[in-house]
């Protein structure tokens, strides 16, 4: 019977949560979508260089930065939505496909997504 009790318990409190869960979670298209994923390789590329000390720690601050302000003006959601929508984005990603995006599509991101 306690058993049984539990279960219920742990079955009406994840039911609950459900409900907030879904409400954090967002699901971003078109532009916004291209913003954070030029947001994505900018970040993961400055953390990449400068773990391979390619990239001093201002540069990398300075690209972080802009990763910042890209999804401030050009995404919206809260921050907790576009922080779990990053993790969608690099989690489908390698960093070798982060890297070459990086070099094909950086300046396009930049032009495309200003932060001015």
């Amino acid at each position: 019977m306690i058993i049984l009790v539990r279960a219920c318990a742990i079955a009406l409190c994840l039911s609950l949560a459900l409900p907030v869960a879904a409400q954090n979670q967002r699901i971003y298209k078109g532009q916004e979508a291209a913003a954070l994923r030029c947001a994505n390789t900018l970040a993961l590329t400055a953390v990449a260089l400068s773990r391979a000390e390619l990239m001093d720690r201002a540069e990398k601050e300075v690209m972080l930065s802009i990763s910042v302000l890209i999804l401030e003006r050009h995404v919206q959601g809260t921050w907790a939505q576009k922080k779990a929508a990053l993790a969608v984005m690099r989690d489908r990603r390698s960093v070798t496909e982060t890297l070459e995006d990086y070099q094909q599509n950086a300046a396009r991101c930049l032009a495309q997504f200003p932060i001015n």
